[in-house]
């Protein structure tokens, strides 16, 4: 990174960065209402789930979120309102998370978008693919960004 006066201050600390998957609708705010994030731009992120799987080994879940883990759609939200996930715990690490009878997971962070104040922004991406789309790009480039400036400036087109 060019803004990183070193290798060590070009990586941001672990802890706080992300939610832990285990928490629910207010750990989701805490961590991302301090960089800026709104529950529209919360719910868009984590949408981010549609395309790959858990890991035991590397987060302590284990399975894939949605049944076409390799491809980026709304299907993630679709899932979430409309499959029924029962309770389990990922032998080995004892990480709970949500299984549904077609074999695709939620974690308690994922379910914590059918509260109020989320449920609407997965409503409306289950509903439309494109305004998933859209709000996802706006955030990942916030994130991505995120206490960065100049950053712009300095792309060669």
């Amino acid at each position: 990174r060019v803004d990183a006066a070193s290798s060590a201050a070009s990586v941001e600390s672990q802890v706080g960065r992300l939610p832990d998957g285990d928490k629910g609708a207010h750990h989701l705010r805490d961590i991302f209402a301090p960089k800026g994030f709104g529950d529209r731009e919360i719910v868009a992120l984590s949408g981010a789930h549609t395309v790959g799987s858990c890991h035991r080994d590397r987060s302590g879940f284990e399975g894939p979120w949605t049944e076409a883990p390799l491809v980026f759609d709304n299907s993630y939200f679709t899932d979430l309102l409309r499959k029924t996930y029962r309770h389990e715990t990922v032998q080995g690490t004892g990480c709970p998370q949500h299984r549904s009878d077609k074999g695709t997971i939620m974690l308690t962070s994922d379910l914590a978008l059918l509260e109020d104040g989320f449920r609407p922004h997965v409503e409306a991406y289950a509903k439309d693919q494109a305004a998933f789309f859209r709000d996802f790009a706006a955030a990942w480039v916030k994130l991505q960004e995120l206490g960065c400036t100049g950053l712009r400036d300095r792309l060669e087109v």
